[in-house]
């Protein structure tokens, strides 16, 4: 008979062989994790890198040598069907792109963020919930829509109010292009002033501030890289949009005098032409070109705009 006996469990030992085990899994699993998460964040600069080079590697053949830069970026003549001699200038298009999408911005940014400002400081709950819900629905609406909007609505009143030949014009556009934007403005807008700690606002309170000069003095201050970020966003979805410009610009490659003036947009040209042109040829890759020139456009945008908000942070600091 074995005279030992056997010790008894003890009650700690079952958790702590838990705890072991699950300590071995995350130090198995920790370094994938680690892993997919750098490669999600770098996931982005990868993508923008491919589509680059895709988009340079169509355009290259007639970059050297075939394609005069001079002509292409000074010249207002957009004949590139033409029989005897194809003229590839994209001034107008350029022209037509900027002044639709500055006209869009000086209609989208004071309602823009004055429906942010209303929306964050103003409106009771019940409300705020069903304006963030409505707004989030007309940033859901397809640019098609949009387009059919600015050509059956907006068209005939701008025609009967200025008494203009088309509807279909540079206003047109602009208008179009706001309400479209609006709706991003408004949305990170919204975010960027309730990201404003309370203390501000009570502070400003207790110094015998109105709401109004809370807003003014306060919080735009306070929340200028949001707000910044809010409008750089609105620019570039009007810059980047194709269909609604297509439909509501009139399409005319002219560099505008008025804002009745048709006009025609370097994204709208594109996404006119690109199916009717031969693959490989000089106006296929002429449009590739163009499209790297978007790229350039939204290049100095966000390099614009990663100033602006370094120089504010620096501000803060001195």
């Amino acid at each position: 008979m074995n005279d030992s006996t056997s010790r008894p469990r003890s009650p700690a030992a079952g958790p702590r062989r838990r705890a072991r085990l699950v300590d071995a899994v995350l130090a198995l699993t920790e370094p994938l994790v680690e892993w997919t998460i750098r490669l999600c964040g770098w996931s982005a600069i990868l993508f923008v890198a491919a589509i680059f080079f895709f988009v340079f590697r169509e355009a290259a053949p007639v970059l050297v040598g075939e394609l005069n830069l001079r002509e292409f970026f000074t010249s207002q003549n957009w004949i590139p069907s033409s029989e005897v001699r194809p003229q590839y200038g994209i001034l107008a298009l350029l022209l037509g792109t900027l002044s639709v999408t500055g006209l869009a911005m000086l209609l989208a940014v004071p309602l823009g963020l004055g429906a942010a400002v209303y929306v964050s400081e103003f409106c009771s709950g019940r409300v705020r919930e069903i304006l963030k819900v409505v707004i989030e629905l007309l940033a859901a609406i397809p640019s098609i829509v949009w387009g059919f909007v600015g050509y059956m609505v907006i068209g005939p009143v701008i025609i009967q109010v200025t008494g203009a030949d088309v509807g279909i014009n540079l206003l047109n556009g602009g208008i179009i292009l706001a309400l479209m934007s609006v709706p991003v403005i408004v949305s990170v807008g919204e975010d960027a002033l309730k990201a404003v700690p309370d203390s501000y606002r009570e502070a400003a309170l207790a110094l015998g501030a109105s709401r109004w000069e809370i807003v003014h003095r306060v919080l735009f201050p306070a929340a200028k890289n949001g707000l910044l970020a809010a409008v750089l966003l609105g620019v570039g979805r009007a810059v980047g949009e194709t269909m609604a410009v297509l439909m509501a610009t009139g399409h005319a490659v002219q560099i505008p005098t008025s804002l009745l003036d048709p006009i025609r947009t370097l994204t709208a040209t594109v996404a006119a032409e690109l199916g009717e042109v031969v693959a490989g040829g000089t106006h296929y890759r002429v449009l590739f070109v163009i499209g790297l020139a978007l790229f350039a456009v939204s290049f100095v945008v966000n390099l614009t705009a990663d100033l602006a908000v370094k120089g504010i942070r620096n501000d803060k600091r001195g």
